[in-house]
């Protein structure tokens, strides 16, 4: 059920195409600061109220980042596996035209879940606007997700945290739950940077090796066999996807599904710092116990804005370059911001990064409480 509050949502607008059997949800949560911006979904699953949270969520995450953007999320209720290809483009152009009157002024696509950029490319095609998605190819002037920004923006949020709790982090033992865009990306840019990457998991389970694992043979594996399970290499250990957790490393980053770290082995996380590349991957009541613990932990609207960061700079005609180096500045300012007001407060930093979202919308918002 949605909650209605003096943030939002604004507009929640369900969309059919009969003939297709296409059936989508699009919830435009505020716009106080800028149009909304949010990704698109598909998934057979996926809920008016899932949108709304995620929705939400990007309100909190463009307001950390500082841009001119607000919250959104949509998502079409499909199973893209079993769909052909011809199929899936139906579904997104239908889409496209139900969402047409809302885009770009009130609401810009991005990729999500089962989207990427040739469906970004279809979206701004069918609605006659570049301005129409982010996250398309390069052909359209895009800056597609596949460039790794929110990877690199995980590892900015690393390195900041790192020095924040006078860990070396070009020593230290990281752990990388999932190997998609976001840990692949994660584990390249802390490999190049020094940091000794030693358990690596997938959908299929974990490698780990304390004496550190290669970027490129865990590229091969997944590349030639689809799984880092397939790594080889020497004493590397075989482990259930679950035991990343309990490891005996100095950084977890977390870039898969969510609730992973939760009560039921909260009190074997012996890592020191967790940066959260994935959203929600630790319930608050959770991450309070880490926080009790000392363990420091960097809230996913912050660690893991890269990606919607790389939207902006392409939404303003930025170039790769430009989105990197804009990712590197807002992350990394970002992130400091709220773990010195996390250490001077005594409050754990996703309170702190929610009442600095909520002061900057509330500055915006005419509807929202002074």
């Amino acid at each position: 059920m949605i909650e209605f509050d003096e943030f939002g949502p604004e507009k929640v607008i369900e969309v059919y195409h009969p003939k297709l059997g296409m059936h989508g949800f699009i919830v435009i949560d505020n716009t106080a600061l800028g149009t909304g911006k949010g990704g698109v979904r598909m998934t057979p699953d996926v809920s008016l109220e899932e949108v709304f949270k995620l929705a939400r969520a990007m309100t909190w995450k463009c307001a950390l980042a500082d841009l001119p953007f607000g919250g959104a999320k949509s998502g079409i209720k499909a199973d893209p596996r079993k769909m052909s290809c011809e199929k899936k483009s139906e579904f997104i152009k239908a889409f496209a035209e139900a969402i047409r009157e809302f885009v770009p002024l009130k609401y810009v696509p991005a990729p999500d879940m089962n989207t990427g950029e040739k469906e970004m490319d279809l979206i701004a095609k069918t609605i006659g606007s570049m301005k129409a998605a982010t996250g398309k190819s390069k052909k359209l002037g895009g800056l597609p997700h596949e460039l790794g920004s929110t990877g690199f923006g995980v590892f900015h949020a690393a390195v900041v945290a790192s020095k924040f709790i006078g860990m070396n982090l070009r020593n230290a033992m990281i752990a990388v739950e999932g190997f998609g865009n976001v840990g692949s990306f994660a584990a390249k840019f802390l490999s190049e940077y020094g940091a000794k990457i030693v358990a690596v998991s997938d959908i299929e389970g974990c490698v780990y090796n304390p004496q550190g694992l290669s970027f490129e043979g865990l590229m091969k594996a997944t590349k030639e066999k689809c799984s880092v399970v397939h790594y080889s290499g020497p004493i590397t250990k075989k482990l259930y996807n679950y035991e990343l957790f309990e490891l005996p490393v100095d950084v977890i980053i977390t870039a898969a599904v969510p609730n992973v770290i939760n009560f039921n082995n909260v009190d074997n996380v012996k890592a020191k710092l967790i940066v959260e590349g994935s959203n929600i991957p630790i319930a608050p009541e959770t991450e309070q116990v880490l926080h009790e613990r000392n363990v420091l932990v960097v809230p996913d609207i912050i660690a893991n804005a890269g990606g919607v960061i790389s939207s902006y700079a392409e939404f303003v005609d930025g170039n790769e370059h430009k989105m990197f180096r804009m990712v590197e500045s807002k992350i990394r300012k970002n992130v400091s911001l709220v773990l010195k007001h996390s250490k001077k407060e005594g409050k754990k930093p996703r309170d702190i990064a929610m009442q600095i979202a909520r002061k900057r919308v509330r500055k915006k918002c005419k509807t929202c409480r002074a």
